[in-house]
């Protein structure tokens, strides 16, 4: 019989909120990355000086580079490291690649046993398939995606694949931009899902006032909007972060001091444990570096961060009005249908950079591809992902990872050019984390535990 003093330990600990970062399945140059080298990257994100809490990590494909269906020797590095896992499925090329990572996903079952699924935190079921198919990811040249009817049928699938396995209580997800969430036309996707995730990046929203001073209110605008468009499920954020280096976007300048900015602001003030969280990135310079560039730590892996990362000393960002916010938001469908009143795709004018976030302009085509020839669907071409913009109000652009073609380009932001993984401990499948705010699942926990403890 529980007590309830371990009763109320056991809330406590279902209310923490995971955070890590993304990780992708290969380096900058397209190489595999190996179990050492998510070993490596995973006991740095733990050891990063002035942070701490960062024990999880989101993947984007289940399969192993240079294999057709092996499950990731991320896994393995994980339960040598106690790194819980968002575990991602790649499902933009086509049925017989997801085909593959089904086989990859429960091969790991088979292979890991409960190592494997006591540390996973959710399923992903794809990332921004659904804004790479929209007239946006599509102007903005991002190439193949999937449309809601193929999620939905690939979510079941997975559903039918963990069912009566050690995994059958993961919660399952899709992870997708802001604008695509607010398209009434993908509500069965939100439906679908046990939660959702939302990409977010200001620093591309060049269409309206969008300097770091602006980075919360565009951040808050893009994961509000999510939340009134989903129906009450839980959103995680999955992506979010502001570039050390490379191009300017509108008035959002990449450097140091705004990178800490955006992660003081957002990350220490939001974010970090209270919401689940995975940052972009920890490290995506390596070998080479991407433009722009978002890791915390630069071409050498180390645990002394590029800037501190500390949460006691806040940087206030400088900030223009929000009035310009408003005063220069572009008017567009985005506004109408963030409350799910419209099934039109939001128009490309509502978005920001329409070159898109990590994984797309510059850092793009090396995620999707990459994941791509991973699972054997290499199509040519390197697709791209790029963010979703700002609507009426004051929005925020999502993002997403994209990649390399498995020879392919090499360079992209998330996880050094490969997909952006995240993180944050868990100790249970059955019971993943999957509130949007702690005092939110510490409240629904309460209450479960304390109807226990009347039934005892």
């Amino acid at each position: 019989m529980y007590t309830t003093l371990s009763l109320l330990t056991m809330a406590a600990t279902v209310s923490a909120a995971v955070q890590g970062f993304n990780y992708g399945s290969t380096f900058t140059d397209s190489s595999a990355k190996q179990e050492k080298d998510f070993e490596n990257e995973f006991t740095t994100a733990q050891g990063l000086v002035g942070a701490s809490g960062f024990t999880s990590a989101r993947l984007y494909t289940m399969v192993q580079a240079g294999t057709a269906n092996d499950p990731i020797s991320a896994i393995q590095a994980a339960i040598n490291t106690k790194t819980s896992l968002l575990l991602g499925l790649w499902a933009s090329g086509g049925e017989t690649a997801f085909q593959s990572e089904l086989t990859a996903l429960t091969r790991a079952i088979e292979q890991y046993g409960t190592a494997f699924t006591s540390i996973v935190d959710g399923i992903s079921v794809g990332s921004e398939d659904l804004y790479r198919n929209s007239p946006q990811g599509i102007a903005a040249g991002s190439y193949v995606g999937a449309d809601p009817d193929t999620i939905v049928d690939y979510i079941n699938q997975v559903r039918d694949a963990i069912k009566d396995t050690s995994l059958s209580g993961a919660q399952i997800g899709h992870v997708d931009t802001w604008t695509a969430w607010v398209n009434g036309s993908n509500s069965a996707v939100s439906d679908a899902v046990d939660w959702v995730g939302v990409d977010a990046y200001p620093y591309f929203q060049d269409t309206m006032v969008n300097d770091i001073g602006q980075g919360g209110s565009l951040f808050d605008s893009a994961v509000g909007q999510t939340k009134s468009a989903v129906g009450g499920k839980p959103v995680w954020v999955t992506e979010t972060g502001w570039p050390v280096s490379g191009k300017t976007a509108g008035q959002a300048e990449p450097s140091l001091e705004n990178a800490k900015a955006y992660w003081d602001d957002v990350g220490c003030q939001k974010l970090f444990g209270k919401v689940n969280t995975w940052w972009y990135t920890l490290q995506d310079a390596a070998p080479t570096e991407p433009n722009p560039s978002f890791g915390i730590v630069g071409s050498t892996l180390g645990t002394t961060p590029l800037y501190d990362l500390s949460c006691d000393n806040i940087t206030s960002p400088s900030s223009s009005s929000s009035s310009e916010v408003s005063s220069k938001t572009v008017s567009g469908t985005a506004g109408s249908s963030a409350t799910g009143s419209s099934d039109s795709q939001p128009t490309d004018s509502a978005g920001g950079d329409t070159s898109g976030s990590p994984g797309a302009g510059g850092i793009q085509s090396s995620q999707i591809s990459i994941e791509a020839s991973a699972t054997g669907t290499n199509s040519g071409s390197s697709p791209e992902a790029t963010s979703s913009g700002s609507g009426t109000g004051s929005g925020s652009s999502g993002s997403s990872s994209g990649s390399g073609s498995g020879a392919g380009t090499g360079s992209g932001s998330g996880g050094n050019g490969t997909t952006p993984n995240s993180g944050s401990s868990s100790t249970s499948t059955s019971v993943p984390i999957s509130s949007g705010s702690s005092l939110e699942s510490f409240g629904a926990a309460f209450v479960a535990i304390l109807m226990t403890i009347m039934a005892l």
